[in-house]
């Protein structure tokens, strides 16, 4: 049975993800990010889930830092979860004046709080599952929690299905070490983060690199490379499969104008989206083209 290590403790939406991504494997809650891909790199565990972006708050920070450094790790698999908080509180609890969570899911639920219960101080704490633990503690008076939380922690459900946004949803990834990765299907995800040089067009270059080959971007975001100041890391997410020529091809030149880039992995989509093929830069438009310059480079043209 494979171990996955995901970002807990028990409670959390990372662990209703993991339990989607990895089936009846073996689950072991760590207390942050970065040590749940830290399990890995050190072969305490096969597999990691991680929180890499939120339809409302955007990336996790914490994620792309941790991809980016150390030894690699490349994502084999995605889930896309829908989140909806559970409001829990202690039983038999009087007046409600903290309530606390995760940043991003106090976020989340900032005009639900003020409309029901406009008198309690929101506080911040490392998980929506420490929030619920100190809860049971006494520090808080409530918790915005995953509703996965109530199954381990003995408290009482004051809502359900909070959230300002109703269609809000959070993408996961599986991390593993570098190895056999999964077969194309169609609707796929391909993401590098790239090192580039700190120069004029740096940014439009790497990009023109996709888009000459009709290749699109699904995702690009920026963070300090904490070495100099002024040097970004770009993580690229864009459609298809290292397997496929073009995609290989467009990673290629993205190495020869980057100082350094990893890849991190090619997956099916969570969405199922298929992905789009411009005329003129399908594999086969690739593959035929490779062919005609080699007989080129040959002389042979008859």
């Amino acid at each position: 049975m494979s171990r996955i290590a995901y970002f807990g403790p028990q409670g959390t939406f990372t662990e209703q993800a993991a339990r989607a991504l990895a089936g009846g494997e073996e689950l072991i809650p760590v207390e942050t990010v970065r040590l749940a891909m830290t399990a890995v790199r050190e072969g305490e565990a096969d597999a990691a889930c991680v929180p890499i972006e939120n339809s409302v708050e955007g990336v996790v920070p914490t994620t792309l830092d941790a991809l980016s450094e150390s030894t690699p790790l490349v994502a084999v698999a995605e889930h896309i979860l829908p989140v909806h908080f559970s409001v829990l509180t202690r039983r038999g609890g009087g007046d409600i004046k903290t309530v606390a969570s995760h940043p991003h899911a106090l976020a989340q639920v900032r005009e639900w709080l003020e409309a029901n219960l406009p008198g309690a101080h929101p506080v911040a704490s490392s998980s929506t599952s420490a929030a619920a633990v100190g809860v049971l503690e006494g520090h808080f008076d409530a918790a915005v929690c995953a509703p996965v939380a109530v199954e381990h922690y003995d408290l009482e459900v004051l809502a359900t299905e909070v959230g300002d946004v109703s269609d809000a949803a959070t993408r996961f990834l599986l991390v593993r070490p570098p190895g056999e990765l999964p077969e194309p299907t169609g609707a796929d995800r391909t993401s590098v983060v790239a090192a580039a040089v700190n120069r004029t067009g740096t940014l439009a270059e790497l990009l023109t690199a996709l888009a000459d080959r009709g290749i699109n971007l699904t995702r690009l975001d920026a963070r300090p490379t904490r070495s100099n100041f002024g040097e970004y890391r770009f993580f690229i997410d864009f459609e298809g499969h290292v397997a496929e020529p073009r995609i290989l091809d467009a990673l290629t030149a993205l190495r020869r104008h980057c100082r350094n880039l990893r890849f991190l992995g090619s997956h099916p989509r969570a969405d199922g989206t298929r992905t789009t093929i411009q005329p003129g830069a399908g594999n086969d438009d690739f593959v035929d083209a490779a062919v005609w310059a080699d007989a080129v480079r040959k002389g042979d043209l008859a």
